[in-house]
């Protein structure tokens, strides 16, 4: 039997995570060349916007007249997307609270995690984000609801006020967690390496989502698909990886315009005690040939043989599911696509597969809440 994968491609739209990125360039502009590669081969997605950063946005235009210009283009693209057919649902980056904004710079110095804030502040965060997104879909659609959530730099487990949080505000489905996703760094530390369901949508331990609850609860977890890739794959993407940025490097021109911020910091993302010449050397060019490299399945920043390869470790365990459908959420970020063929080419090829069927996150939903997808639970 060939089980029907219900794939999600999801979309986390948005700056750099320092607020720093020309949102022309990194946001608009991906998003409209995705939605004629979509339109092209009669594919419905879902855009995961970060309403944190709009309403920094719309926080300060009255102060900059080019942030209500950008904030309105914002409303625009993202209204377009779901005319169109996309779906659209909540993502919230809280570094935006309080962030500031002089000389074409946002400077953002609040925690990336929304784990680490007072139930009050996450929830006056999550109200605020649900109803200007709302709010905006109305315009065209007052049926719309928020349903699904994808924390900030997925940061969702632990935590014993979040998930029953997100149950209170009408979000049925969580699609924040990527099992084996390991993250220590000086702005996020995330552990995912023992979750108890990688790949099965399943009803969530309330106070730590990384746990498969035995009963059933008002939101369901569907982990973003995580995989290895080959020995082969490792070492071409990390030669295209180091092509990349040394073209990137003599093709930067100091006279490039400042706004939105300076450029973005790498080393934001460099896990503690891992930060020196060798221990990176082994990080990255010795330790995956022993224990493989581990990949989290987004789209955008992955060639197209490790694309073939993702699809690959979807269908295996797919199959050895034993189910006869089931849905699988990938991510992309716009902002990270250097090369859209790769996308064009691999979507053509989803678009043409009989076991493929596209699905947004509100589709997912429903399914979910109408029993069409099988929901694990914990044995008692």
């Amino acid at each position: 039997m060939t089980p029907t994968i219900y794939l999600a491609l999801t979309h986390d739209w948005e700056l750099r995570g320092n607020g720093s990125g020309d949102i022309e360039k990194i946001q608009f502009a991906p998003m409209r060349e995705l939605l004629r590669i979509y339109e092209r081969f009669g594919v419905r997605t879902t855009f995961c916007p970060d309403v944190a950063q709009q309403l920094s946005f719309r926080r300060l235009q009255d102060q900059h007249s080019e942030l209500e210009n950008f904030a309105n283009s914002w409303d625009d693209h993202l209204l377009d997307a779901f005319r169109r057919g996309h779906d659209v649902q909540l993502h919230l980056h809280p570094q935006w609270r309080g962030a500031t904004y002089e000389q074409g710079k946002w400077d953002l110095t609040s925690a990336w995690s929304i784990l680490t804030y007072e139930a009050a502040t996450a929830r006056e965060m999550l109200i605020a984000a649900k109803d200007y997104l709302e709010a905006l879909v109305h315009t065209i659609d007052p049926s719309y609801r928020c349903v699904a959530f994808r924390a900030g730099a997925l940061a969702v487990a632990p935590s014993t006020h979040l998930l029953p949080m997100l149950i209170k505000l009408g979000l049925k489905l969580d699609v924040s967690l990527a099992s084996g996703l390991y993250v220590d760094t000086n702005n996020l530390k995330l552990d995912y390496r023992y979750c108890e369901e990688a790949f099965l949508p399943f009803y969530p331990q309330l106070e730590d989502a990384r746990k498969v609850s035995p009963n059933r609860q008002e939101i369901v977890c569907v982990p973003i698909h995580s995989f290895y890739s080959s020995r082969r794959q490792i070492l071409a993407h990390q030669l295209d990886t180091a092509s990349r940025k040394i073209r990137q490097r003599l093709a930067r021109s100091t006279s490039e315009p400042a706004l939105m911020g300076a450029d973005y910091a790498t080393t934001e993302w460099v896990q503690k005690g891992r930060a020196s010449l060798p221990a990176q050397l082994y990080d990255k060019g010795i330790a995956p040939y022993f224990k493989g490299r581990y990949v989290v399945a987004d789209t955008a920043r992955l060639t197209y043989p490790l694309l073939r390869e993702m699809l690959q470790s979807i269908r295996e365990k797919s199959a050895s599911s034993g189910y006869e459908s089931l849905p699988v959420v990938v991510t992309n970020h716009p902002k990270e696509i250097h090369d859209f063929k790769h996308i064009e080419r691999f979507i053509g090829e989803l678009a043409g597969s009989d076991d493929i069927k596209f699905i947004t996150l509100a589709e997912l939903s429903a399914r979910l809440q109408q029993g069409k997808f099988q929901i694990r639970r914990a044995q008692g």
